[in-house]
């Protein structure tokens, strides 16, 4: 049986290590980033694969950085693993400790590469309003996810799937694939495919991107990008000063809306608004049909309730 370095974070990553764990491959020590102040009590949060790997008496390391980290990757190296296996850990891996295992280190990747390489493949995917994506593992390599790739899975998204949705599938199914994987490369059967040149990159997402804009955008790609920051951030618009969060909406036809002069009403206003059928705004192309939504200093609702509180009027224009 292999002797692996686990290195990752989010729980997209536990259940990955959860799975190496209970196919009794033997884990020399968990790397993960250290614990982060948060809430208003500012409280230490500990990660996911971190609250994992104590649960299993596994040994864990939590370096501030990797890069240029004489002492921590001299600790790597005397633990001489067969393997690393890199799930959502949030650094980059230098070089030095992609060199150090016998095996190579193996990533699990939440899209089908060479499509959306970078820090946010899931997000991106939903945001562009794919079809399908899928998970990767491959062999990783100096550059951003350009290493040979080992296996693939592909799933489909569901038109209205959210963010947080996709990533719970995915990350049960990277898990899956990375048991296969390792497998495979224990057995010496492991696949090795290079990746094609007609890359796309998924870079992380910025706030700013977040505001929603109904004059330049489609009601689709505002549902998209709704759903893509679901549950990450939320996009959001503002009403007399005061932000609002939209968490989930649909793209309506304006063919489908029964009221006058629908062409000739500027994009970002409100066309209809009542606590019994909703909100509905309307945008470059068609209409937005806001289902669920969050007022300032607030909680998330489905847009009845909040509709029943807080006025939106017909004719306002976000």
């Amino acid at each position: 049986m292999l002797n692996i370095v686990f290195m990752g974070t989010p729980d997209f990553a536990r259940d990955s290590l959860r799975a190496l764990v209970e196919n009794n491959y033997n884990i020399l020590t968990v790397v993960t980033n250290p614990d982060k102040p948060k809430g208003r009590g500012m409280k230490m949060i500990s990660s996911p694969v971190k609250e994992y790997a104590e649960s299993k008496n596994i040994k864990i390391e939590q370096p501030l950085k990797i890069r240029d980290n004489t002492e921590f990757i001299e600790k790597i190296k005397s633990l001489n693993p067969d393997l690393i296996c890199v799930v959502a850990y949030g650094k980059i891996i230098p070089e030095e400790i992609l060199n150090i295992p016998r095996l190579g280190c193996i990533n699990v990747h939440g899209s089908l590469l060479p499509k959306y390489r970078g820090a946010a493949p899931i997000q991106w995917a939903v945001i562009n309003g794919e079809k399908e994506t899928g998970i990767t593992t491959m062999y990783m390599d100096k550059g951003m996810d350009t290493g040979d790739m080992i296996l693939k899975e592909k799933v489909e998204i569901g038109e209205n799937e959210t963010t947080g949705e996709l990533w719970d599938r995915l990350s049960k199914i990277g898990a899956e694939l990375l048991v296969k994987t390792v497998k495979l490369i224990e057995d010496g059967k492991a696949p090795r495919e290079k990746q094609g040149d007609d890359f796309t990159l998924a870079p992380m997402l910025k706030k700013e991107m977040a505001k929603l804009d109904f004059e330049n955008k489609t009601a689709e790609e505002i549902k998209n990008l709704i759903r893509g920051l679901n549950p990450i951030m939320g996009a959001y618009t503002y009403k007399d000063g005061k932000m609002i969060k939209f968490w989930k909406a649909i793209a309506i036809y304006e063919e489908n809306m029964d009221i006058d002069n629908l062409k000739n009403i500027v994009p970002g206003t409100v066309v209809k608004s009542n606590e019994k059928e909703g909100l509905f705004i309307k945008t470059k192309k068609g209409i937005l049909s806001v289902l669920e939504i969050q007022g300032e200093n607030s909680k998330r609702m489905n847009i009845n309730d909040f509709l029943r509180g807080n006025k939106i009027e017909e004719g306002y224009k976000f």
